[in-house]
């Protein structure tokens, strides 16, 4: 019988669960985004929380039948959004509280991790990183981070001192009419534009924190003064980006001399900065190994939770039979 381990991830943006076996191999993804009115740039936490309450019964319902005749043997959800000691965010709590129901019913141990953790996870997952240490850059609407990856430490070296890079793209689509998340639109747009690197990139502390906001600035003039055609502005938002996080990436690269880099987060999963970050990244170092997760794991998931989780539940069982052999 296939032995298999839930996940669940109640983020900002997406409600999730995931299944994948005690091997590491995905089962099912559902997810969902939350519902955003025409307009707006997001959802108060109180507002997330009930939507991740009405549509993770719906989820698990659809995972349940992916599961279904299997053993489950491990649930894990992403408790916090980063592993920091004060992280924390309220909407988190509904998936949390699931896993623990879930897990307490099934009589299986319950597992928490990070939302960041589980992003590097899910990313990770058929990207060609190679073993060993790696630097993670996580790209989202509430994140714009850059760690160190070493065995199972994760070890935040920099990142944005104001805006997230999710925020620049919905924040930017949303005045020029786009729909909420953005950035599959503003994407669309960029493509048929052209851009002459006009917004100037902003770095301090040796390069490896990044300021995003005298971009959204300039970005907001533009638009509300119709001073460029739509799509040269998209374009340059994202050249803008893959030019302040290469540079980023480079610069940690450096410090660290870790020579690969693994980009993960809904950001990430555009295939127009996937393009323009390698380009740039190449350009200074050919030789340095950039990946990017597959794009249905870039954006928020559970599948990089259940993985965690997975890993987790062996290590678990390697422990036991270690306690019993010492104890004979």
């Amino acid at each position: 019988m296939t032995r298999a381990v839930i996940g669940l991830d109640t983020s900002c943006y997406t409600t999730s669960c995931a299944a994948v076996t005690v091997e590491g191999e995905v089962i099912a993804s559902c997810r969902k985004l939350l519902p955003v009115r025409p307009g707006e740039r997001g959802l108060r936490q109180s507002e997330a929380v009930f939507a991740h309450v009405r549509q993770l019964p719906g989820l698990m319902e659809e995972l349940s039948a992916a599961v279904r005749g299997m053993e489950i043997v491990a649930v894990c959800a992403s408790r916090t959004p980063r592993d920091a000691a004060d992280s924390y965010m309220p909407v988190f709590h509904v998936g949390d509280a699931q896993a623990r129901s879930l897990a307490a019913l099934l009589g299986v141990p319950c597992f928490a991790s990070t939302h960041q953790r589980g992003h590097i996870y899910a990313a990770r997952s058929g990207s060609g990183i190679l073993p060993g240490d790696l630097l993670a850059v996580h790209l989202s609407g509430g994140t714009t981070e850059i760690l160190s990856l070493r065995g199972e430490e994760l070890t935040l070296l920099g990142g944005t001192g104001d805006l997230h890079a999710g925020q620049l793209v919905d924040r930017a689509g949303v005045a020029m009419g786009l729909p909420f998340p953005a950035g599959p639109y503003l994407e669309e747009l960029a493509a048929r534009g052209h851009s002459e690197a006009r917004l100037p990139v902003s770095v301090e502390k040796g390069g490896l924190t990044v300021h995003l906001s005298g971009a959204e600035t300039q970005v907001q003039r533009w638009i509300a003064a119709e001073a460029m055609m739509p799509a040269d502005i998209a374009r340059e938002v994202y050249d803008f980006l893959a030019r302040t996080m290469s540079r980023m990436i480079l610069r940690a690269a450096e410090s660290t001399g870790i020579g690969q880099v693994l980009v993960a987060g809904g950001v990430a999963s555009s295939a127009l900065l996937r393009e323009m970050l390698t380009a740039r990244v190449h350009k200074a170092d050919p030789g340095f190994h950039i990946c990017f997760g597959k794009p249905e794991y870039s954006g928020d998931n559970a599948v990089g939770t259940a993985l965690i989780g997975a890993e987790k539940w062996k290590q678990q069982q390697e422990d036991d039979h270690d306690l019993q052999e010492d104890r004979r």
